[in-house]
């Protein structure tokens, strides 16, 4: 059975910094791509980032590139997700998913397995 177990969400201040980490086990990543979403309270579940087990590239939504970083762990099976320089409109719960695939999907219904999620609050 997948399970992928979000930690490291909190409160922070604007400017601040978090990371989050996935725990990821029940079956191989080495082929997957793993993605972070989010979900603002009455908005849909955006994209945020995704980055291939196996290594290469990673990609970035607009809102996020250059404050995000999205790495992996091969040994731990971690995914993790750095995040500097928060403002409030990164508050939202934030969500770990992995594909089956290893492409660099961006649309939630291309994940096959998510995390049940982290909050992250940003205050102003």
């Amino acid at each position: 059975q997948v399970q992928l177990r979000e930690s490291g969400g909190g409160l922070v201040q604007a400017g601040g910094s978090l990371r989050l980490s996935c725990a990821a086990s029940g079956r191989t990543f080495s082929s997957s791509a793993m993605g972070w979403f989010r979900q603002a309270p009455g908005k849909e579940r955006e994209f945020v980032a995704v980055i291939r087990w196996s290594g290469g590239p990673t990609y970035y939504a607009d809102s996020v590139r250059g404050r995000f970083t999205i790495s992996r762990d091969n040994a731990k099976n971690i995914l993790y997700l750095q995040m500097n320089n928060l403002n409030p409109e990164d508050t939202a719960v934030y969500f770990c998913a992995a594909q089956r695939g290893s492409f660099l999907r961006t649309t939630p219904s291309e994940f096959e397995d998510w995390g049940q999620g982290t909050q992250v609050t940003v205050s102003s």
